[in-house]
């Protein structure tokens, strides 16, 4: 069986974010069982149905491109005020347009959420999750992630945290099981 492809969508913008650090340690930790490719949302403009014309801005077209060519999706991301950051509210909302046509259908999906708190980003993490049955995307149930402390588990870009890449690998090869079980 082919491996399945996996776009890895980054809630945060911020370069050094430990969103990212995340989502390139989890990368790794998929290695022989999952392609997975974060996709930017860094470039995308804010939604605005006017936009949606027979020529789309050309980041809206590249993004949805990317996440239907995909067999599922990650969403790694911080909490911002209890919910996801706006950047990521806005690429979930490019994605599902235009209407009857959204990209994230039927795509098999899990959640990461981190802080450096102790909630491990617990709001955004269900805020997020609420939105997905509208965007039809089964959610992996289990296990749930929410990264708490995260800012010392880190030095640079490398997990220094042994617990935490023991939970990280067995959260990717549950959600590289999930992937195989409902992916189209």
């Amino acid at each position: 069986m082919a491996t399945k492809k996996i776009a890895v969508v980054v809630g945060s913008l911020r370069k050094e974010s430990f969103s990212r650090k995340i989502a390139q340690t989890m990368i790794k930790l998929a290695e022989g069982k999952l392609d997975m490719e974060i996709v930017e949302i860094r470039d995308l403009p804010m939604y605005n149905e006017d936009d949606e014309t027979a020529t789309p801005p050309h980041a809206f077209t590249e993004f949805r491109n990317r996440i239907r060519a995909a067999d599922g999706v990650l969403f790694i991301t911080p909490e911002y005020n209890r919910s996801v950051p706006a950047a990521l509210k806005n690429a979930i909302d490019v994605g599902s347009r235009p209407y009857g046509k959204a990209a994230w259908t039927a795509k098999p999906c899990a959640i990461v959420s981190q802080s450096p708190g102790a909630l491990g980003g617990f709001g955004a993490n269900h805020h997020l999750r609420q939105m997905l049955p509208f965007l039809n995307m089964p959610a992996m149930p289990a296990p749930e992630a929410y990264l708490g402390g995260i800012a010392a588990k880190f030095e640079g870009d490398t997990l220094t945290d042994d617990s935490l890449r023991g939970f990280l690998q067995t959260f990717v090869d549950s959600f590289a099981g999930w992937v195989d079980k409902h992916a189209g």
